[in-house]
């Protein structure tokens, strides 16, 4: 027996706090394919995370009672929505028991469990196929503060594409594999690295234990108010993974971002790539792509936005960097199917399309909305807008919100629970923006407002409510 089955053996059966969120939830998906005894629990056990888990055999506990320290665990892994005063947390602090943060134990376990030698490095242009699931992983990483789920799908399906058969955890469902996290034999791993932090007893950033070989750094803008005082305290913990990254690796840079050149200015020992700029990786409005002023190909694919564009300069970086020709990325591109809740056609009714995305930041709002005005020309766009992320609902954002919305026709926001005045933040926009504190009265406006050939663009982070069935269900009425 080897020591890493020793090791296994030590640590056999994880209890999950915290395990309906998408990264939580995936770390269980993943612990369960490398042959661990999974359970867990959360305060919202419900479809279709609770459905996904138990399908998997994965026993699921709805709260936190202390009644679940009768399951033993060899370790209680600890999500970030825990914090001090949930119940069984403070059991488990009370009684000395064994417990780890989500990113900690999915590095310590999975990415670069203990006692295994990491192998040496494949230089660029060299396929390289070859592992078993536990062993020492080439971590690809993806930080920035928009576009990581996006670009972490597109660089494991090239790396799937051209046979890598990588596994990932990927905060949403890639189209392309149905799924958002899996453990496989290849040597290659994918990873959507946040920068919020770890767990309440690690305010660290979750992406500085993940050690990744290759690191994007997609963009760095001020974010998560609720933890972050600015954005020099970001960039401080940009630096820090940047420091993770070994000599031998390679970082991939928004070559447009003044925030993540003061990242690198700060320390940097590892190679770069630039994208976005002539110095690197970068594409023109024909959508021809050159590395270093050398043509590599074209981008040939549906997606809308010039942020999914720099995305994609980002993957073919990094898959290129873990031995995929650009020809192979490229290729792979053109069958890519974006995230769900991406731009993601909920339906049609009446001549009248409802999309549904999960941009919630003023800069994502900005370019989702210009990127559908440059597909649907002159038609209108209705948009459609909660607030709900920590940071929207501290109010930080509300002054850029009208600017974020000026290339839509219409605009619909909904104000429930909000602490700030949403009338007052989107004045600017005169006639055309419609505040609601009822969904239901949201949707209501929206019907009445709607007509044939309207582009309705719902934007959340969250479920809202259900409104896109709901719309649905009204237009067609």
């Amino acid at each position: 027996m080897t020591k890493l089955e020793l090791t296994m053996n030590k640590q056999k059966h994880i209890h999950i706090l915290g395990i309906c969120g998408t990264f939580m939830g995936g770390i269980a998906a993943i612990a369960k394919q490398a042959g661990y005894r999974v359970t867990g629990c959360d305060a919202n056990v419900y479809p279709p995370m609770s459905t996904q888990l138990e399908a998997q055999g994965i026993a699921l506990t709805e709260g936190f009672g202390v009644g679940q320290l009768d399951l033993k665990p060899d370790v209680f892994v600890i999500g970030n929505v825990v914090s001090r005063g949930n119940p069984l947390m403070e059991e488990i602090l009370n009684r000395n028991l064994p417990y780890v943060s989500g990113p900690q134990w999915l590095a310590e376990n999975i990415l670069h469990p203990q006692d295994v030698s990491a192998e040496t490095h494949v230089p660029q242009g060299t396929l390289r196929r070859s592992h078993t699931p536990l062993s020492d992983k080439w971590v690809l990483g993806v930080a920035g503060t928009h576009g990581k789920t996006t670009t972490s799908s597109m660089l494991a399906w090239i790396l799937e594409y051209a046979g890598l058969n990588p596994g990932f955890l990927i905060g949403g469902v890639p189209q392309n594999f149905g799924i958002s996290a899996r453990l496989t034999d290849s040597a290659f791993f994918v990873i959507e690295a946040d920068e919020y932090d770890t767990a309440f007893f690690d305010k660290r950033s979750k992406f500085v234990h993940y050690h990744p070989r290759t690191a994007i750094l997609n963009n760095l803008e001020f974010d998560h108010a609720d933890i972050f005082p600015d954005l020099a305290s970001i960039e401080t913990q940009f630096h820090h993974l940047v420091r993770t990254v070994p000599e031998n690796g390679l970082v991939v840079c928004n070559g447009r971002e003044e925030s993540l050149r003061r990242v690198l200015q700060r320390g940097c020992w590892t190679p770069v790539e630039m994208f976005g700029s002539d110095e690197g990786w970068n594409i023109d409005v024909n959508d021809s792509v050159t590395l270093n002023g050398e043509p590599q190909g074209t981008l040939e694919w549906d997606l809308l936005g010039e942020h999914n564009r720099m995305n994609a300069l980002a993957a073919l970086a990094a898959a290129r960097h873990a031995g995929v020709p650009v020809a192979y990325g490229l290729a792979a591109l053109k069958e890519f199917r974006n995230v769900k809740r991406r731009m993601e056609v909920r339906g049609t009714v009446n001549g009248i399309t409802v999309y549904d995305d999960f941009a919630h930041h003023p800069t994502a709002i900005d370019t989702t909305v210009a990127g559908l005005r440059r597909k649907v020309g002159t038609a209108r766009i209705l948009a459609v807008l909660e607030p709900r992320s920590n940071t929207m609902k501290l109010g930080v954002m509300k002054d850029a919100l009208p600017g974020s919305l000026k290339d839509a026709d219409l605009v619909f926001c909904y104000a429930g629970n909000l602490g700030w005045d949403a009338r007052g933040a989107l004045a600017p926009l005169g006639g055309k923006a419609v505040v609601k504190d009822n969904l239901n009265e949201l949707i209501e406006a929206i019907t009445a407002a709607a007509r044939s050939g309207d582009q309705v663009l719902v934007m959340s982070n969250g479920g809202f409510g259900g409104i896109h069935e709901k719309l649905l269900k009204r237009l067609q009425g």
